[in-house]
């Protein structure tokens, strides 16, 4: 080497470097899918380019790549399902909807799909219901089972899903297993290997499949599906893990939901599985693509899949409609509050129009610092009337919104922006005066059972506590 390139060598890196902060800068002003978000990476990455470049490249993108131009590779195949089901559902099956249902016909505009009627629900709280049902629905499935789910853990419950995939394969089921390797990044290979060598299809989804999202670990399926012979299916807030069943001590008892459905959404919730595993595996199995009214079923329900795919931020534009739509109430229960800026416009317009909000949260964390930047946004409930209530006796993971007296979602999602924007997510969302009021009952129970956030509570942590809020809510677009 040089005397002279040994001397400038530093110089030059140095140089390439801030060059790069500037050109992923411009690539940030461009692609960022937020204005807050643009303006941060860009300013993160010309000032600190030596800490902001890594995490951009990594955490800084809002669009995934491949998934849309994966999916149309084979999409003539998953494209005429897709319009054949929607067909089948809008001839036989669509729930019909008056003059007045503005804000259903948004909802189905996002899904690209219309409410069904005649579905059949069971609200499943907590892991021993779930779980006790996802079993039996594994055990006395005939044809098939799909199975998605964001956390595979090699623990006892885990273990316990894997003896039974494994039995059912080996009885000549067709079995397909699809696991987020982030997720379930502490999965061992072993556990993967003895259900593939017992027959079960099994897939991670490749959130780092692709030479442009090589590096790129900010996009996570994070939907929870299990599907037998498309017939029942389930959706909610719990992995395969024994934390969901209460047995972390450093948690507690753990609060979830789930659903069990049977009727014509099942199929759309199955499109939703397939997708996701076409990209993941480039192969479409074969499936009951017939919806089928469930017995006794009474429930117009909408499958809602969103993630960073979307043309458009499906999520969010289905919590912003939900919120303007509402009139009375908006309940909303959630493990994670980290909202955008759009989102909490919205809950104080609606709050001015006289709606009461109450939001659930969690009394201890998981994730400390989404629990941290929660607590920014008490002087926002504080300022319009808004009640935040803290669930004491463990960690609260549900996903629901009750809007008013006939609308319920229960799903994957939660209210920040991974979820709006990065994450895959799933939500059923059901519009039905009953089972409003079923979900109404399940969260007074919630609430009795938590502590209303007084005001000035955060004005009366210490300084450094009150810092680490406000760093916590700067960081918001990528917890």
């Amino acid at each position: 080497m040089s005397a002279w390139l040994a001397d400038n060598l530093v110089l030059m890196v140095a140089g390439f470097i801030h060059l790069s902060g500037v050109v992923s800068a411009l690539h940030a002003a461009v692609r960022t899918r937020t204005a807050q978000g643009a303006v941060a990476w860009s300013i993160s990455l010309v000032t600190f380019p030596y800490l902001a470049l890594p995490l951009y490249w990594v955490f800084g993108r809002g669009k995934f790549h491949g998934y849309v131009a994966a999916r149309r590779s084979g999409d003539l195949h998953i494209h005429d399902i897709a319009a054949a089901l929607q067909q089948r559902v809008e001839h036989g099956h669509r729930a019909p909807l008056p003059a007045s249902a503005v804000a259903q016909r948004v909802f189905e505009r996002l899904a690209g799909m219309p409410f069904s009627h005649g579905n059949a629900l069971e609200v499943l709280k907590n892991g021993e219901a779930a779980f006790g049902a996802m079993f039996a629905a594994i055990d006395s499935a005939r044809s098939y089972l799909l199975i998605q789910v964001y956390i595979l853990r090699d623990d006892d419950l885990g273990r316990d899903l894997k003896t039974r995939l494994m039995r059912r394969a080996g009885e000549g089921l067709r079995v397909h297993l699809l696991y987020d390797e982030i997720g379930s990044h502490d999965l061992p290979r072993a556990f993967v290997r003895d259900l593939r060598a017992a027959g079960v299809e099994v897939r991670p989804f490749g959130t780092t499949q692709g030479p442009v999202n090589r590096f790129q670990l900010n996009f996570r399926n994070h939907r929870k599906i299990l599907i037998a012979d498309g017939h029942v299916a389930f959706v909610g807030g719990l992995n395969f893990g024994d934390e969901y069943l209460g047995r972390d001590a450093a948690m507690g008892a753990w609060r979830d939901t789930h659903l069990r459905a049977e009727g014509p959404v099942v199929q759309a919730i199955q499109l939703a599985f397939v997708e996701d595993w076409f990209w993941a595996a480039r192969a479409v199995p074969e499936l009951n693509w017939m919806p089928q009214t469930a017995p006794g079923g009474r429930y117009r329900v909408l499958a809602l899949p969103t993630g960073p795919a979307d043309m458009r931020d499906s999520c969010e534009l289905f919590i912003l409609e939900a919120l303007r739509s509402a009139r009375r109430r908006v309940w909303i229960a959630s493990p994670y509050f980290v909202p955008d800026e759009q989102v909490v416009s919205a809950l104080e317009l609606a709050r001015l129009r006289g709606v009461e909000i109450r939001i659930l949260l969690p009394q201890r964390a998981d994730r400390m610092l989404v629990q941290m930047a929660s607590f920014g946004y008490y002087p926002m409930a504080e300022r319009t009337g808004i009640e935040i209530f803290r669930y004491q006796p463990g960690f609260l993971h549900q996903k629901v919104l009750l809007v008013d007296d006939d609308l319920a979602a229960l799903g994957t999602a939660n209210l920040d922006n991974r979820s709006f924007r990065l994450n895959f997510e799933l939500s059923l969302v059901v519009w039905d005066e009953d089972f409003a009021g079923e979900v109404e009952a399940m969260l007074c129970a919630d609430f009795a059972l938590s502590r209303k956030v007084a005001p000035g509570e955060l004005d009366e942590q210490s300084f450094w506590f009150r810092f680490g809020v406000s760093l916590s809510r700067l960081l918001g677009p990528v917890l």
